[in-house]
């Protein structure tokens, strides 16, 4: 499948489709870490107050990736200083795996990055989350001492953010 058919834009994360997204992204995550499903209200909990307004400029941005028109995948950057923005949320639907869009994903969040005035990419996982830990290293992420902490977080990566291509 080709690179053609995604595109990503900026969309506030209050959206339907953006909302969707956030909560399919937290079902898939709180599942994979209590190895069941997560039940509506945990969804709910989880997302209550987890600082997604920061992600609008100018403290972030954030988008939503579709595969042929349809809601596909997000993601987030958020700027923690002058230097760096965290990449958060990024999520692609099950469905759209394998079709180029985490990559090309990965791409346009550094550009959102870059736009926000960043220089480095900073972002923390959980070690289980192997196909996301795959996705940063193949895409030139090392992994950096932690520069946060919190329950969900076992790995943390970072990587310059070089001057756009023109």
């Amino acid at each position: 499948m080709a690179h053609m058919t995604w595109s990503f834009v900026p969309e506030h994360v209050h959206t339907p489709e953006a909302t969707a997204l956030r909560r399919d992204y937290y079902d898939d995550v709180a599942s994979r870490y209590w190895k069941r499903p997560a039940t509506v209200a945990e969804v709910d909990d989880g997302l209550a107050n987890d600082g997604v307004e920061l992600l609008t400029p100018p403290t972030g941005q954030f988008l939503v990736g579709r595969y042929e028109g349809k809601a596909a995948a997000c993601g987030g950057v958020l700027l923690l200083d002058a230097e760096r923005a965290e990449l958060t949320r990024v999520f692609l639907r099950h469905a759209f795996r394998g079709a180029g869009g985490a990559g090309a994903l990965l791409g346009r969040l550094e550009d959102a990055a870059r736009e926000l005035g960043a220089r480095r990419m900073v972002l923390n996982t959980r070690l289980d989350l192997v196909e996301a830990r795959a996705l940063y290293t193949r895409h030139g992420y090392g992994e950096i001492p932690a520069y946060c902490e919190g329950p969900y977080m076992d790995i943390w990566y970072g990587k310059d953010l070089q001057a756009p291509q023109a």
